[in-house]
């Protein structure tokens, strides 16, 4: 007697062959509807794609195959443990059937398949659930799907009896046969992983279809974190520091760290110290192309098209990071996006760095992270609360204060009135402020008030952005008749863009955000082409107001002449890039080194060695980044001769 034709063994390829045909129909899918952007062989698309699932069946099923495989024969023959064994494979074809569904609505938001991203949502499983109940027909979604588990449970019916009433093997192949599934297991687990055998470089669509989603959904638990020097290319101490001098050295700017990659800088800045108050706003999935003044003829942003007439605007300006902790991160700390998890949601090590907020405190200032949600999502709260700001969250607010709210958060009208009320206390106890905000409405569901524009709440992303600059229009409206209007600077700026997805791991195209910085009585409205990202932002405002301080930022004063080659780095959770203008460097894990010349047109992709300039000067970033993380060469010190002033209230 063959053991494949044995009753546990049937039953356990029943129950894997169909996992493997729906893993087969969700790549298909998704390829289908992705022709477009998908290139080249489709071979090794689905070849890597069928190891992928083999490897992940190979530890996914090992429960079931020793359960199967070592349940006593007089159980097996039971009536009931036949009903267990039906329910059970019922159960999983609604599993497989509900991830694939699941899968494809990922791919649709993120243009990748399962990865960290899925991971950190299950913590955040309230209004990650709320998000999509207000999105989708949940309820009818899953009736379809068990209606559907169902009907191939009757389907596959025969091939189910067949497998119950074939013979038991003896003990003996049984207990063989279970060492064997462990030793597949955890071959399978050696020889697969997140980045091989799919390869690293080449069309990112391919290399996310020739992926297995559930594989990757819990490789990511091990992964959300990724060692620099572990993982990627590194350069000798004394190159980094050479290399590091070379982007850093502002005109004003002197080296005081001892240690050869710590970057601590004094800045020094001539004139009087000003403390204009600051509105710095960050929104919510906002890209540059959504604008009118981009070409956009849909007349979603008429407030910020005729705000960039009245700002300093930066036309040429990118994000760090595919998700809001990023631009959080970057723009507070100014610091390079680190592999893996951003430092916002390190928890018990997302404190004590030299922040915006710290800078602004030591001199005087109320520094205030306003956001339209619950704080403890993305560890906002812990993050802000321990990097000398205050926060205000959604929490904080009286219900009668909040006119709409969804799964994400408050209204943005309700976030801006809440910005005024603070500014207007901290005017009236004659206190500079620096209030940071993070809206919430241009997010799915996408819903807002109703009656404020001429697009009905929940039809997509084109209401949300009109609604958010429906918001930002009424807000400085309101602002303007504030007394503190004309001694105070607003900042406009994106966390990220509506969609980061494209044909390589970092099309730099889909990085690129707006930047307004506003002051009709402080700053000259003008518009420059200055290559620059969100790690700018804080170093620019600091010397906006003359201050001169300790600096542990990786960005530079962009109002300043200085003679530094430009430059942006970007990243996701794994891929590390640094723009130059024209050509874009990447490092993948397992030391990977590729450029991408001509990279906002027709990209072409090279392999190249650490000798290459361009990567040189992305591995010196990256690495300074991580090391100056590790060893706490980022932390706040505060000034000698000052007292930091934060509210406590």
């Amino acid at each position: 007697m063959g053991f494949p034709k044995t009753a546990p063994m049937r039953y356990l390829l029943l129950v894997t062959g169909t996992w493997l045909v729906i893993f087969l129909l969700t790549r298909s899918v998704l390829l289908v509807t992705h022709l477009d952007e998908v290139g080249g062989n489709l071979l090794p698309v689905f070849g890597v794609g069928l190891l992928y699932d083999l490897g992940f069946l190979a530890y996914a099923a090992l429960p079931l195959g020793l359960y199967v495989l070592l349940c006593p024969p007089a159980l097996w023959r039971r009536r009931g443990h036949r009903w267990l064994l039906q329910v059970l494979f019922s159960a999983s074809l609604f599993a497989m059937l509900f991830t694939a569904v699941a899968e494809w609505l990922f791919w649709d938001e993120f243009g990748v398949r399962f990865n960290f991203i899925a991971v950190d949502y299950l913590v955040y499983s309230d209004e990650v659930l709320n998000n999509l109940l207000e999105s989708y027909p949940i309820g009818k979604l899953l009736s379809l799907l068990a209606m559907l588990a169902l009907i191939l449970s009757v389907v596959l019916r025969r091939p189910f009896n067949a497998a119950m009433a074939a013979p038991l093997p003896a003990m003996r192949g049984r207990l063989v046969n279970a060492l064997a599934l462990l030793a597949v297991a955890g071959i399978s687990l050696q020889l697969i992983s997140q980045d091989h055998p799919r390869t690293q470089g080449g069309n990112a669509y391919n290399n996310e279809l020739a992926s297995n989603g559930p594989y990757q959904f819990f490789a990511a638990f091990r992964n959300n974190e990724l060692d620099y020097t572990q993982f990627y290319k590194s350069l000798p101490t004394d190159v980094v520091a050479k290399q590091l001098r070379a982007e850093l050295s502002e005109p004003n700017a002197r080296f005081i760290g001892q240690d050869p990659l710590d970057i601590r800088r004094a800045i020094t800045h001539p004139g009087t110290l000003r403390k204009p108050n600051i509105v710095l706003v960050t929104i919510e999935s906002f890209s540059a192309k959504y604008m009118g003044s981009n070409g956009d003829e849909r007349n979603l942003t008429p407030n910020l098209d005729a705000l960039r007439q009245q700002s300093l605007y930066f036309n040429n300006f990118y994000a760090t990071g595919t998700r809001t902790d990023r631009g959080l991160e970057a723009i507070t700390l100014a610091i390079p996006p680190t592999p893996g998890r951003s430092i916002v949601k390190r928890i018990g090590r997302e404190s004590g760095f030299a922040s915006l907020g710290q800078q602004l405190g030591a001199v005087g200032y109320d520094s205030v992270f306003v956001y339209g949600g619950r704080g403890y999502f993305d560890n906002m709260n812990a993050f802000f609360s321990g990097n000398g700001y205050r926060v205000v969250d959604q929490s904080s607010v009286p219900e009668s204060q909040i006119s709409f709210k969804n799964a994400w958060g408050m209204a943005d009208e309700d976030l801006y009135r809440q910005t005024l009320n603070l500014a207007d206390a901290d005017y009236a106890r004659q206190q500079p402020f620096l209030l940071q905000l993070m809206t919430t409405s241009n997010h799915r569901p996408y819903t807002y008030p109703d009656g404020r524009i001429d697009i009905k709440s929940g039809n997509g992303r084109d209401g949300a952005v009109k609604y958010t600059d429906y918001a930002i229009g009424q807000f400085l409206d309101a602002a303007r008749q504030k007394p503190w209007f004309d001694n105070t600077i607003f900042v406009f700026v994106a966390d990220h863009t509506a969609g980061s997805a494209g044909k390589e791991d970092l099309p730099i195209a889909n990085y690129q955000i707006p930047l307004f910085i506003y002051a009709p009585k402080l700053i000259e409205a003008r518009e420059t082409a200055q290559l620059a990202s969100q790690i700018d932002l804080a170093p620019t405002l600091l010397g906006l107001i003359n201050l001169s301080y300790e600096s542990t930022f990786f960005g530079r004063n962009l109002l300043q002449d200085n003679p530094l080659p430009p430059r942006v780095v970007l990243g996701n959770y794994q891929h590390l890039g640094l723009f130059d203008g024209t050509n874009l460097a990447i490092l993948s894990p397992r030391k990977g080194l590729r450029r991408h010349d001509q990279a906002l047109g027709e990209s072409q992709e090279l392999r190249v060695g650490s000798d290459d300039p361009l990567i040189q000067r992305a591995i010196t970033y990256y690495q300074a980044a991580s090391y100056g993380y590790k060893q706490q060469l980022l932390s706040w010190k505060a000034p000698k001769d000052t007292t930091p002033t934060i509210s406590t209230r």
